[in-house]
């Protein structure tokens, strides 16, 4: 019988079993005990190792024992290392032991690379397997050749009209599209259809609501007051207008960290009574900084200034992690972050970077604006006057007097002038206070003094220079704005791709977007990802581009149909053999329906519309006159980007299909198949009015032509014509049910609810 490796391991040399030890360590260890120090201790010296950290010494050398380090690893007692559920084996264990026993000494300097994660490796820009017009491809084929593994056959223009429209518009594609792509013989044909996909407004509310998801956007605070956020909405017009325009990914970022400190500048007129355009750009970039004014917070947390403080500074640091890091960096708000190289030092030095910033309501106009709306008209003090007397004289007043006192009112508000329009930004307090490690995260118990910086393990941001002994102005959300979009970041452009190739795919090529730490998967496939986003740089940030490099691939373009040797062998399509099918989230069902029920308001922009409850919803929602519907019923059929999203109340046929809790960032949708779906589509309100209007519209199509019905039913809502079992099929149902009902069995199936 062969002996068991850790006997082999004691019979080796010892500088072989230091060599063996040391690599362990290294590749399980360095990562928060090296260059980050997690708990004060340094394992990358036989000198920091024997000093060891928080806990006394690491080992002590000769008697494994009885040193930390062994106890560690073997999970004796209350300390497990490596966090996390998978130790080391038995063999490691056992050289580690054998190490530590024989002196524990290094034979060789650590390098730099065995030191950190993967994602915090400086990206490389790798070179394609082969020589190709088409660099995804390479990599992807090279992939599957390594396990024998051929890819789909391409899908057809049909389906890939419809997968394009929906990834790029989250809307079905109308017949007219589709007629237009079929029947272009060109060979650029699909490079026309995605161009005038990207070119549509639609495009920045779909991947508008994408980036809202991933930045827990809300027009509310939440928690039981869950007040309203009566700008929010400029925040949400921002985003899509980026989307639109082409906006660099890097100054996208930059604008909502610091536009006020990058592109600083006052609203007084230059000898013109027009607001000068480069002011006014430079105001709306300010708006992006709305970011951080949108966050889940009680109204309670504003009874102590330091608590409001801490936990406002720990919102924006956590979303910044999860959002644009790809970090879980709360995890080190209480203690050194279990599982990454991020200290509670690292994590108060960030929100360190927020200290002295604060929520400011600007108003959006020239000086001349300001001085004209804020300096009184007598209509507008009637009107404050008539408001005075109808409260006081409305309580005892039987009705008519009332009636007559509101009248009065109404007429002097809608002669007044209009409010001057303001948007809720970051802003600078009078001076900037200190920043202290609190303890288990206590805002009552202050530790250190921390500085404002960057984690350790990541390269250095720029120097942030400050006077001691005088009010300044900070510029600390500048220096993050930075070190964050610079080149040189390695996570920046990795975590951005990794989500454009989400959008496309349905997974990423790191199925934890919000997490590339150790705690998340490792990609799929790597060097993909880091040509991607080294492309992604090099290409100006451009998300526009990305999106048209990614949809052009023969991998886009694979049908979602795999074979048989496919299924068996890549069950979860790691290795993209074939093209995920997809459910709508709920947004698309909800904006599907009513396109094709023809209702679709495609006005963009302003304040979020609350449409009408069923009375059994309104008699569920805690607080319904928190819940005014919008008097307009066009207003109802808007997108559902422009939907109030009330954090304690989410419109019910977006929650029953999983829209996410706005309270923190949703990297990514879930997609359940529960009862409560099919009951929603087949019995509410909403999805029986919707079925009434498609029926209305297929009449106004085909008269009364049952066949011409079908024809158009199918082509509006799945982009074909129906087989001729379908047809017969159809015209079976529409023999003993109405045209309403038939319309309704549509929205039901699942060729409307998946995309292939």
């Amino acid at each position: 019988m062969p002996a068991p490796l850790w006997l082999l391991l004691t019979l080796l040399p010892s500088h072989a079993h230091a060599q063996s030890a040391q690599n362990i360590l290294e590749s399980k260890c360095f990562q928060c005990h090296g260059q980050v120090q997690a708990s004060g201790l340094d394992l990358r010296t036989p000198e920091s190792l024997r000093k060891g950290g928080k806990r006394g010494p690491a080992v002590i050398p000769g008697d494994a024992s009885k040193s930390l380090l062994y106890k560690a690893v073997r999970r004796d007692g209350d300390l497990h290392m490596p966090p996390g559920k998978t130790p080391l084996t038995p063999a490691e264990i056992a050289a580690i032991e054998t190490w530590i026993d024989t002196g524990a000494r290094y034979e060789s300097t650590p390098s730099a690379a065995s030191q950190t994660w993967w994602s915090f490796r400086k990206l490389q820009r790798p070179t394609p397997p082969r020589n190709t017009p088409k660099p995804i491809d390479a990599f992807h084929l090279a992939k599957l050749q390594q396990h024998n593994l051929t890819p789909a056959k391409p899908a057809g223009r049909r389906r890939l009209a419809r997968r394009a429209s929906f990834d790029l518009h989250g809307l079905p594609p109308s017949p007219q599209q589709i007629d237009a792509f079929l029947n272009d013989p060109s060979p650029n044909a699909y490079e026309t259809f995605l161009d005038k996909l990207l070119d549509s407004p639609r495009y920045g509310e779909r991947w508008g609501r994408y980036w809202l998801d991933l930045v827990r956007y809300a027009d509310t605070s939440g928690f039981e007051t869950d007040h309203f956020f009566t700008t929010a909405w400029r925040y949400r017009d921002y985003v899509i207008r980026s989307f639109n325009t082409g906006k660099p990914y890097h100054t996208f970022v930059q604008e909502q960290l610091a536009a006020d400190e990058l592109w600083p500048h006052n609203i007084d007129l230059e000898g013109t009574s027009k607001f000068p355009k480069e002011k006014e750009e430079n105001q709306l970039r300010r708006i992006g900084t709305g970011l951080f004014t949108i966050g889940s917070f009680p109204i309670e947390y504003t009874y102590y200034g330091d608590q409001f403080r801490a936990e406002w500074q720990a919102d924006a640091i956590d979303t910044i992690g999860a959002a644009f890091l790809g970090l879980t960096v709360s995890c080190a708000r209480c203690h050194d972050h279990k599982f990454d190289p991020i200290t509670q030092r690292d994590y108060y030095r960030m929100t360190a970077l927020f200290a002295g910033s604060v929520e400011r309501e600007i108003p959006l106009g020239s000086l001349f604006d300001i001085q004209t709306n804020t300096r009184g008209f007598p209509l507008l003090a009637q009107a404050e006057a008539w408001k005075r007397m109808a409260r006081s004289r409305t309580r005892n007043a039987t009705p008519e007097a009332r009636a007559e006192l509101l009248r009065k009112l109404g007429e002097a508000y809608l002669r007044a002038p209009d409010r001057m329009p303001t948007a809720h930004v970051l802003g600078h307090e009078e001076s900037v206070p200190d920043t202290h490690i609190l303890v288990r995260g206590d805002f009552k118990n202050k530790g250190e003094k921390v500085e404002p910086g960057f984690p350790a393990a990541l390269p250095p941001g720029p120097p942030i220079r400050e006077p001691k002994d005088q009010l300044f102005v900070p510029q600390r959300r500048k220096a993050l704005a930075q070190w964050l979009t610079s080149p040189d970041h390695p996570l920046f452009a990795r975590v951005m791709v990794n989500r454009i190739w989400q959008g496309h795919f349905g997974e990423g090529l790191v199925r934890t977007p919000n997490d590339f730490g150790r705690q998340g998967e490792a990609p799929t496939h790597p060097e993909l990802l880091d040509w991607l986003a080294a492309e992604f740089i090099a290409r100006g940030y451009s998300i526009k581009s990305m999106h048209r490099l990614i949809m052009l691939s023969d991998a886009y373009r694979m049908d979602s149909v795999a074979t048989e040797d496919a299924l068996a062998r890549d069950p979860g399509n790691r290795l993209l053999t074939r093209m995920h099918r997809r459910r709508l989230d709920a947004d698309s069902l909800r904006d599907s329906i009513l396109a094709t029920a023809g209702t679709l308001n495609l006005k963009m922009g302003g304040v979020g519309v609350i449409p009408p409850l069923s009375q059994e919803e309104i008699q569920a929602a805690r607080m319904p006159n928190l819940w005014p519907a919008h008097p307009d019923p066009a207003e109802h059929n808007r997108r559902s980007i422009y939907l109030q999203m009330k954090r304690s109340l989410t419109l019910p046929i977006l929650q029953i299909f999983d829209a996410p809790d706005s309270a923190t960032s949703c990297a990514r949708r879930e997609s359940s198949t529960v009862a409560p779906q099919a009951l929603a589509l087949m019995n509410s309100e909403f999805a029986a009015g919707q079925s009434t209007h498609f029926a209305a519209r297929l009449r106004k199509l085909a008269g009364e032509d049952k066949q011409a019905a079908i024809a158009a039913a199918w082509q509006l809502a799945f982009g074909r014509d129906p087989s001729a079992t379908e047809r017969q099929t159809a015209s079976q149902y529409l023999s003993a049910h109405s045209l309403d009902r038939f319309a309704l069995l549509l929205f039901n199936m699942n060729e409307f609810l998946y995309v292939d």
